[in-house]
C-alpha cells in the first residue's frame, strides 16, 4: 500500500469504476479502494433480498412468499442502457461486454390522462397508437422523418431550421404539433426531466430524438438494455478491466485522510498507510466538504407478485410520466424488472419509482406512479440527496463525481464521466483513441 500511483480512486460506483478502468486502459497506475464490502457504492445491487430489509431497517425478515433471498439482486438506482447509448460504447470499446449479458426492455409506456399508452416504437405503432389523433399522426410522421435526416454538417437538412438559434418550441409549432404530443417527444423520445429544454437551441433536443430512434432500430421493442443479475454487474465488469491493465482493488478499506500539501492532493491515508497520488477520483461520499447539496430524488423500490396492468404483461418496462401530466415541474419515472432478469424470484417483479424531489413531501408526489403499481407487495423509500462538486480539481486534482440523478438511463453519467477526463486529461476523451490503445497492448486486433 506504501507505494505512488499515478490516480487513486475511492468508491466502486459506476461512474468511478469506468474512469478507473479508461485510466488503467491509459497506462496509468491506478490504486482503487472502497470503504464498504461490496462493490458500487450508492449504485450497488443489494443480494440477498434480507440485507435490503436491513439496509431499509424493515423488521422481521421477508416472508416465505418473496422465495429464496440469493433469488434477488435489487438494484438502490434504477437505470437501463440506451442501446446507442455512450455507456454501450464504452462496454464495447473497452470490451467489458465479455463479463455481462444484455436483454433488451420490453417496451417503454408514457403517462398521459391518467392512462399508460405504448410509446410507438414504429411507423405501424405509431399509426396505430390512440396517443394522437390521425391529423396529428400525420405531422408527427413528417416530423420523425425531418429529425431523422437532420444532418448538423449539412444545411440543406435543416429547412429554414438553424440548429444553434431556433428553439425547440418554433420548431414543433414549425410542425404544428399539439400539446400532447410535445409532452412526449420531449420526455419519452429525448428523455428531458423539465420543459427547460423548449427554449433553448434544438439542435440537442434533435439529436437526443435520433439517438432514441437508433437505439430502438438496433433491437426493436424499445431502445433499452438491462444487464443480467442487475447493474452491480456494471462497476465489477469495469473493475476487472482495471485488473487486466494492472490495476489493484481493495474494498474494506476505510479511508482515514486525504493528504493535502500546497492545496494539492498527494495521498490517501488507510489504515495507518500513505498511499500516494498525483491525482484522485472519488463521489462525493469521501470529501463531503468539496460538494454543495444541490437536490434530493425519491427513490420507492416496489416488490410486485404481477406484471404492470396495461403493459401487455411486459416481463420488463419503462413508464414515464410528464410533468405536465401531473402539474410538476419534473417527470416521475418507472423502471420494471423481473425474473427474467435473474434479479427477482420466479413470479416476482420490481419496480422502482423515481423523482426530483419538488415538496416538503415526496411520498405525496410519487404517488401518481405507485397508484399504476398497486398492489404492492413490499415498499422501500429512499430519500437521497444530490450532490455537485464545488471543487473542480483544477487546483486540488480531486476530481469529484457527481450523485446519480433521477434519470432511468445513464446518459447524464455518461456526460460527468466525459466531463471528469477532460478535467483531469486536459483533452476530450475519444472511444477512438481508447481503441487504439488497446490494440496496442494486445497487438492488432487478428484480421477477419
Amino acid at each position: 500500500m506504501n507505494e505512488e500511483y499515478d490516480v487513486i480512486v475511492l468508491g466502486t460506483g459506476l461512474t468511478e469504476c469506468i474512469l478507473s478502468g479508461i485510466m488503467s486502459v491509459n497506462g496509468k497506475k491506478v490504486l482503487h479502494m472502497d470503504r464498504n464490502s461490496y462493490y458500487g457504492g450508492e449504485s450497488a445491487s443489494i443480494t440477498p433480498l434480507e440485507d435490503l430489509y436491513k439496509r431499509f431497517n424493515l423488521p422481521g425478515a421477508p416472508p416465505e412468499s418473496m422465495g429464496r433471498g440469493r433469488d434477488w439482486n435489487v438494484d438502490l438506482i434504477p437505470k437501463f442502457l440506451m442501446a446507442n447509448g455512450q455507456l454501450v460504447k464504452m462496454l464495447l470499446y473497452t470490451e467489458v461486454t465479455r463479463y455481462l449479458d444484455f436483454k433488451v426492455i420490453e417496451g417503454s409506456f408514457v403517462y398521459k390522462g391518467g392512462k399508460i399508452y405504448k410509446v410507438p416504437s414504429t411507423e405501424a405503432e405509431a399509426l396505430a397508437s390512440s396517443l394522437m389523433g390521425l391529423f396529428e399522426k400525420r405531422r408527427f410522421r413528417k416530423f420523425l422523418v425531418y429529425v431523422a435526416n437532420f444532418d448538423e454538417n449539412d444545411p440543406r437538412t435543416f429547412e429554414g431550421v438553424d440548429p444553434k438559434k431556433t428553439t425547440m418550441r418554433d420548431v414543433y409549432k414549425k410542425f404544428d404539433l399539439g400539446q400532447d404530443v410535445i409532452d412526449f417527444t420531449g420526455h419519452a423520445l429525448a428523455l428531458y426531466r423539465t420543459d427547460d429544454y423548449l427554449d433553448q437551441p434544438c439542435q440537442e433536443t434533435i439529436n437526443r430524438i435520433k439517438l432514441y430512434s437508433e437505439s430502438l432500430a438496433r433491437y426493436g421493442k424499445s431502445p433499452y438494455l438491462y444487464p443480467l443479475y442487475g447493474l452491480g454487474e456494471l462497476p465489477q465488469g469495469f473493475a476487472r478491466l482495471s485488473a487486466i491493465y494492472g490495476g489493484t482493488y481493495m474494498l474494506n478499506k476505510p479511508i482515514e485522510e486525504i493528504v493535502i500539501e500546497n492545496g494539492k492532493v498527494v495521498g490517501v491515508k488507510s489504515e495507518g498507510e500513505v498511499a500516494r497520488c498525483k491525482q484522485l477520483i472519488c463521489d462525493p461520499s469521501y470529501v463531503s466538504e468539496r460538494v454543495t447539496k444541490v437536490g434530493q430524488v425519491i427513490r420507492v423500490i416496489c416488490i410486485l407478485s404481477h406484471p404492470i396492468k396495461n403493459t401487455n404483461d411486459a416481463n420488463s418496462c419503462q413508464i414515464i410520466i410528464p410533468q405536465n401530466q401531473v402539474n410538476r415541474k419534473s417527470d416521475i419515472y418507472v423502471c420494471m424488472i423481473s425474473s427474467a432478469h435473474n434479479v427477482a424470484a420466479q413470479g416476482k417483479y420490481i419496480a422502482i419509482a423515481s423523482t426530483t424531489v419538488e415538496t416538503a413531501d415526496p411520498e405525496k408526489e410519487i404517488k401518481p406512479a405507485l397508484d399504476l403499481l398497486e398492489p404492492i407487495e413490499q415498499k422501500f423509500v429512499s430519500i437521497s440527496d444530490l450532490f455537485a462538486p464545488t471543487d473542480l480539481g483544477t487546483e486540488s486534482q480531486i476530481f469529484i463525481s457527481r450523485t446519480y440523478d433521477a434519470t432511468t438511463h445513464f446518459e447524464t453519467t455518461c456526460d460527468d464521466i466525459k466531463d471528469i477526463y477532460k478535467r483531469m486529461m486536459g483533452s476530450e476523451f475519444d472511444f477512438e483513441e481508447m481503441k487504439r490503445k488497446k490494440n496496442d497492448i494486445y497487438g492488432e486486433e487478428e484480421q477477419q
